[in-house]
């Protein structure tokens, strides 16, 4: 009677850990579905990822536009140097008014042509005395450190020796004045011949010399482009082709035909591009879509 207690009381608690295996079986079964489906209805980065709508322009627009240009825009350029053709900045003096509509910021200051950069020691002089220039006049403007200022680099392909010595020491300097370096350059690809194609934005993001920047890129092509679309859906920088872009220009103020055949619609009959809230066209403008409401940090 006790041997067959024993044996009795053996079978139960090996059919007990036989319905826990089962039990195990099903719960992974079950986890592993769960994680099966999740991922299959995952969405994409691009499509996970917030993006915000801005528009920059080289003159100031007036008050009274920027207070229209609100409705469809939550940041905008902010020259803190002389605009391309410019002797100074019309947006001078405005920081503080455009924080109480609440504008997001971009800092942009303009870089030189790379035909004027005669030698890499007078390119490392001109970039130490321009970023010097760019953090005296972003303080001027009640920009804190840390704030984000973008070189604005208008020429695409690859930039020449010289001009990487002054992309070295702008960064340099402007990190000694506390600011954080960024540029605004093309994301278009150049072909160089015999396969090899480049960005400027590659470019400077492979020179290991150059550390860390924040990059506004230009690429209006269409596609990946769709033109003109003040959309508050704003597309990812991420869609422009550079995955580590911060911010996309993505439509130009006159469009250029070369490369927005396929979008020439969203443009105006002018060739610009203009605001839903414009309704008159008074005030052309490029487009941008960026990572942040603010992708300079100049709110703070």
């Amino acid at each position: 009677m006790m041997a067959w207690a024993i044996l009795l009381g053996t079978s139960s608690a090996k059919a007990e850990r036989m319905r826990e295996r089962f039990s195990l079986r099903i719960l992974c079964a079950l986890c592993v579905s769960a994680l099966a489906f999740s991922f299959g209805t995952m969405p994409s980065a691009a499509q996970s990822q917030a993006a915000y709508l801005g528009f920059d322009r080289n003159q100031y627009p007036g008050d009274a536009a920027m207070k229209l240009l609100r409705k469809d825009f939550v940041f905008t350029g902010y020259w803190v140097g002389p605009a391309p053709g410019e002797k100074s900045s019309t947006w001078q003096g405005k920081r503080e008014f455009l924080r109480s509509l609440e504008y997001g910021f971009l800092l942009l200051y303009g870089g030189p042509d790379s035909g004027n950069l005669k030698s890499s020691a007078s390119a490392a002089e001109k970039g130490t005395a321009d970023a010097r220039g760019a953090a005296t006049s972003a303080r001027r403007e009640g920009f804190s450190a840390g704030s984000i200022i973008f070189l604005d680099i208008e020429e695409g392909g690859r930039l020449n020796a010289n001009y990487h010595a002054y992309l070295k020491a702008w960064a340099d300097e402007l990190r000694r004045g506390r600011f954080k370096r960024g540029v605004y350059c093309s994301g278009m690809p150049v072909d160089e011949g015999h396969g090899v194609t480049i960005t400027t934005v590659g470019d400077i993001h492979n020179d290991p010399a150059l550390g860390e920047f924040a990059f506004w890129v230009y690429n209006d092509a269409c596609p990946p482009s769709g033109g003109c679309t003040a959309d508050p859906r704003a597309p990812v920088p991420l869609k422009s082709g550079i995955s580590y872009a911060a911010v996309w220009q993505f439509a130009q103020s006159p469009r250029r035909k070369q490369f927005t055949g396929r979008c020439s619609a969203k443009y105006a009959p002018d060739g610009n591009c203009y605001a839903p809230s414009d309704a008159a066209h008074q005030w052309f403008l490029d487009l941008n879509s960026a990572n942040s409401p603010d992708p300079s940090g100049g709110a703070k």
